[in-house]
């Protein structure tokens, strides 16, 4: 019977493959021929390398067969992982040409910006069956800030047509001229407040407070740019960039347009009348400036809430200081203020937001959701801004994931704060803050 050699048999054959193919005197022997001379019968290479292996196999100890395999369950893994990868490429691919073709098609959303700058631009261009103040018909609106509004696709009218009850404006004093952009690179000689905010704004109330026939002495108090709630007042946040006390004496003329035809909230010495716009000041806005006039303001401050909370501590001088900081331009909340910030300081009076950052007050929602210190210190700024009849209004709010900011918007709506400081305008103002499939893909 045959049988494959034994492992100590094989080891006597020894073949050197360099040696016999350089040695002339020693020709190379046929494999076969070798084989058969030591007394083994003729096997191929095949079956050879077949019983080499499978010995070699079984030799092995199974802790080492073991490890050998790992290297197949690991490539397996690399390969899930990069086709995992590859099917994600291809969604964010589809998802973008997508977006891509659909830009080129307008939207409910562009017809109706279009529509309000028809209307407001040309009346005579406006169906005769419909009513004259239904510019904004339709539109609810909705405690939210449009945040740097000068940068949207249609400034201001975005807004209007989200239901944005505030927008913002940083303003640059430039030749007696207010010009509206981010940083002093982006103004431009026909981007004035005037242009982008004043006129229009004047155009719009005109058409919302027609003189007809049946409205000869029009409204008062006037109504609003909201169709839906004639009664509410949009704000205009202006963020004064360069020196407070001119700008200030810029903002102030400019508005004429807007304060002759009675469409200001102003404070009349007595009571603050609420009308159409309520202007408030931020950034280097000096609030010595604000409360010069105790008889007549109609641009009102946007107070430190912070130093609003500080105040309310028992430790802290309870009568106003009338020495004011000479210093000017350090920012919102802090030009043109008084030595000390008492709990008196700020009112409805002289005030209307009570802002701070978000992120350098509250602190970022770690493990992305409040801790109790931090709904504390939210509770505790919405009592104290309320108490002081002053609104809240947080910036610096996290825009991403959006599933931490819809629920940083949530939390914020169900403790009181009254405007909510966003960019992302359709998901601010549809309401419906519920995390989605999608909601942390940026």
């Amino acid at each position: 019977m045959n049988s494959f050699p034994s492992q100590s048999s094989m080891s006597s054959l020894h073949f050197d493959p360099y040696r016999d193919s350089l040695d002339t005197e020693h020709p190379k022997l046929n494999v076969h021929d070798s084989v058969e001379r030591v007394g083994y019968p003729t096997r191929s290479w095949s079956q050879l390398l077949a019983w080499s292996t499978t010995s070699l196999w079984l030799s092995e100890d199974p802790s080492k067969r073991k490890r050998y395999c790992r290297p197949r369950y690991l490539h397996g893994l690399r390969l899930a992982i990069i086709g995992i990868f590859i099917m994600l490429g291809i969604i964010q691919f589809i998802s973008i040409a997508c977006g891509i073709v659909l830009s080129f098609f307008p939207d409910e959303y562009d017809r109706a910006v279009h529509n309000w700058l028809a209307s407001a631009n040309n009346a005579s261009t406006v169906d005769k069956t419909r009513w004259p103040t239904d510019i904004s018909r339709d539109i609810v609106p909705v405690g939210c800030h449009s945040h740097n509004d000068y940068w949207r696709r249609v400034p201001l009218y975005s807004a209007l047509q989200a239901g944005c009850i505030g927008v913002e404006a940083d303003v640059w004093l430039f030749d007696d001229e207010l010009y509206v952009g981010h940083t002093t690179p982006s103004l431009t000689e026909h981007l004035t407040l005037q242009s982008m905010y004043i006129t229009p704004l004047v155009t719009i109330l005109e058409r919302q407070n027609p003189t007809t026939k049946f409205n000869k002495g029009g409204d008062s108090p006037a109504h609003g740019v909201f169709d839906t709630d004639p009664a509410q007042s949009l704000i205009l946040l202006i963020d004064f960039k360069t020196a407070g006390p001119e700008t200030w004496h810029a903002v102030t003329k400019q508005l004429a347009p807007l304060r002759d035809r009675g469409y200001l909230t102003h404070f009349n010495g007595n009571d603050v009348i609420q009308g159409p716009v309520t202007v408030v000041g931020t950034g280097n806005t000096p609030f010595n400036l604000v409360i010069a006039n105790t008889t007549y303001r109609d641009i009102f401050f946007d107070a430190p809430l912070d130093k609003l909370v500080e105040a309310e501590q028992p430790d802290n001088n309870p009568q106003l200081d009338a020495a004011l900081f000479p210093g000017t331009d350090l920012g919102q909340g802090q030009s043109g203020m008084p030595t000390t910030v008492t709990a008196s300081t700020f009112n409805a009076s002289n005030s209307f937001y009570a802002s701070v950052s978000f992120k350098k007050s509250i602190g970022h929602p770690w493990p992305f959701h409040f801790t109790q210190g931090q709904m504390d210190r939210i509770r505790n700024q919405v009592r104290v801004a309320h108490q002081h009849g002053l609104k809240v209004r947080y910036w610096a709010l996290p825009s991403w994931p959006r599933s931490l900011r819809n629920h940083i918007w949530r939390v914020l709506a169900q403790e009181g704060v009254d405007i909510l400081n966003v960019d992302d305008l359709v998901d601010a103002t549809k309401g419906d803050w519920n995390t989605g499939v999608f909601d942390w893909w940026p």
